[in-house]
């Protein structure tokens, strides 16, 4: 994927103010809320929980917030590219005034973006950058999450003093941000370790996931894997369930992104040493007010920081967020501090002391 930054990172000021900050084209008075208008919301599946969990609940709350007159139409594709055809169509036809996408597949909805497009409906880019005429786009930096596993990784190793080769169970090959976050992890990991086996697993399944690592373990040898470097916490959930059913005692460093609450808990009990933490909040604010902006017919240069190429389209208004790393070190600072989880929620009855030991205190 062709793609340029022209900055990088987003200071946290700016996710405070896209928060706190009403847009005016949405206050009461004089064409204001009056003409409220539907916000088509599509998202990618179920397979990856932080959709149906985080994303959907957050971007609805703050299109409300901003918007009190505004309706969301949403739907969830499965994991089906064509499903998803279909569902933007269906709102376009259904007369919604902006959609925010985020594509299973970034080159099949091309062209049911140009029809929105034709249509006079603008579309928001979600997490992942589809091609076709885009109006804005709102994630994180997909080579700083890559990075931010693979730094941890080899952190891991030395801490554990593991050796032998790393495997990569890398995401989805139709989605734009896993080959983003694969080069962003081969960018540390290259030269420093030996990858002895690299999968694309369709869907970020869990099922494919664990598929891959038995493959690997078959060709590797159990006892001869010193890391994995795993895409998401989907997947990493496959890949643990893989390798004990194998009868690895001693696991390997795993790494993960969404933090997922039970690749959290699996944190806490230490068989998965890390996840990345992309602030959904920030980016569910930025979103809904690049949509509500677009809603109303305005400019979204207010809300973009930086602007993105993709394969077609060039200059589009974007917001790029920063990703964090958690460990078992920092899951109160991170994760607890914001308010994604409570303490509670983490530490089950059996995990209590685990997390005593992590820290975490109820």
């Amino acid at each position: 994927m062709k793609t340029r930054f022209r900055v990088r990172h987003v200071v946290a000021a700016l996710a405070a103010g896209l928060m706190a900050v009403p847009l005016t084209a949405c206050s009461d008075g004089d064409g204001g809320d009056a003409d409220g208008f539907a916000v088509g919301l599509l998202l990618p599946s179920r397979a990856v929980p932080r959709w149906e969990h985080s994303d959907k609940p957050l971007i609805e709350q703050r299109l409300k917030e901003l918007c009190p007159r505004c309706t969301v139409q949403y739907a969830n594709a499965e994991n089906d590219a064509s499903r998803q055809r279909e569902q933007l169509t269906s709102m376009i036809t259904k007369g919604v005034k902006v959609v925010i996408l985020d594509a299973v597949d970034n080159k099949a909805l091309r062209s049911s973006i140009q029809e929105a497009r034709r249509a006079g409906v603008p579309v928001v880019a979600y997490d992942r950058l589809a091609q076709g005429p885009i109006s804005g786009y709102v994630s994180f930096d997909g080579g700083q999450v890559g990075r931010l596993q693979g730094e941890a990784l080899l952190r891991a190793m030395r801490e554990k003093a593991t050796t032998g080769s790393v495997v990569m169970v890398n995401g989805d090959p139709s989605s734009p941000n896993a080959a983003w976050y694969r080069r962003g992890a081969l960018s540390v990991l290259q030269g420093k370790v030996k990858i002895g086996r690299s999968y694309d697993t369709r869907g970020w399944s869990t099922d494919n996931a664990h598929a891959n690592m038995s493959a690997a373990i078959a060709a590797l040898g159990p006892d001869r894997i010193g890391g994995v470097l795993v895409a998401n916490d989907a997947m990493a959930a496959g890949v643990i369930a893989a390798l004990k059913n194998a009868g690895v005692r001693r696991l390997p460093p795993v790494t993960g992104q969404d933090a997922d609450l039970e690749a959290v808990r699996r944190i806490v009990k230490g068989e998965q040493y890390m996840t990345v933490y992309k602030p959904f909040k920030a980016q569910a604010a930025a979103t809904a007010a690049m949509a509500v902006a677009l809603g109303r017919g305005e400019d979204v240069q207010d809300v973009a920081t930086t602007t993105v190429d993709s394969p077609t389209t060039e200059d589009i208004p974007s917001v790029l967020l920063t990703p964090r790393t958690v460990t078992a070190g920092n899951i109160e600072q991170t994760l607890v501090k914001d308010g994604v989880y409570t303490v509670g929620q983490i530490c089950t009855p059996k995990l209590r002391p685990a997390c005593a030991r992590a820290g975490l205190a109820p």
